[in-house]
């Protein structure tokens, strides 16, 4: 598993703000990744022509985040797989992290840590994303907790073997938000969920439109709803934002 082959999946749609800043942090992981594999949705901006520019492999699949992962992750070839979010940057040195944190067979699934950012660092809303790894499982799924499940998300950078994934279906094809909380439970029937103390820096866009009282009580709210199981209220209160 030490020079196991890593692939980056990239799903995005109209993320062309963000993509040159992406590809320029990714120009520097030590060691390099296998394969950037970006997942378009149906963008109407640059995104495409950014990605292919920037050397990653591009294809399509339906608009919905669930479904785009699940088209990267069959569409890659290296054992190992990344999910990063388009305003996302992982450390530089991920490739190396993912190799090492995956060599020990009783973790399934895991992340790096986020930390929220823009023109400041958004620690309270950080310390909320940190915590709400142990405490949504514990409120919306205290029988999995138990055996324990943690819930981990988009923008924490998730990793895993492909062919783990591939075994158990994948994200919920219907998933537009909360697709990765889908992939926890069903990733811990394998093994281990882990968070690597190792920071993943993700933007604070959503923060900065909504504010961060509205942003933490959206992101409380979808969870929420998860855990009722309405899914199409989900997407409802979760409004995209580039």
């Amino acid at each position: 598993m030490s020079d196991a082959g890593v692939a980056i999946i990239v799903p995005v749609l109209n993320e062309a703000a963000a993509i040159p800043a992406l590809a320029a942090h990714f120009a520097k992981l030590d060691p390099s990744p296998e394969e950037i594999v970006m997942v378009d949705g149906g963008s109407e901006d640059d995104s495409v022509a950014l990605a292919q520019e920037a050397g990653w492999r591009v294809i399509t699949a339906q608009r919905g985040r669930a479904l785009q992962i699940n088209a990267g992750v069959a569409a890659a070839t290296a054992p190992l797989v990344c999910v990063v979010h388009a305003d996302s940057l992982p450390p530089v040195d991920m490739v190396a992290v993912i190799r090492e944190t995956l060599a020990n067979q009783r973790i399934a699934l895991a992340s790096f840590t986020p930390l929220i950012t823009g023109a400041k660092t958004r620690w309270l809303t950080s310390a909320h994303n940190y915590v709400k790894t142990w405490y949504a499982p514990l409120i919306t799924r205290p029988h999995l907790f138990v055996r324990g499940v943690r819930l981990l998300f988009g923008d924490h950078a998730m990793f895993f073997r492909r062919k783990d994934f591939l075994a158990i279906g994948g994200c919920t094809p219907g998933d537009i938000v909360m697709e990765e909380a889908d992939l926890c439970v069903k990733f811990a029937q394998l093994g281990r969920i882990r968070m690597v103390p190792r920071i993943v820096r993700t933007s604070d866009r959503r923060i900065a439109a909504w504010g961060p009282i509205k942003a933490n009580w959206i992101y409380f709210k979808v969870g929420i709803l998860w855990a009722l199981g309405l899914r199409d209220r989900m997407a409802r209160d979760y409004p995209d934002i580039r």
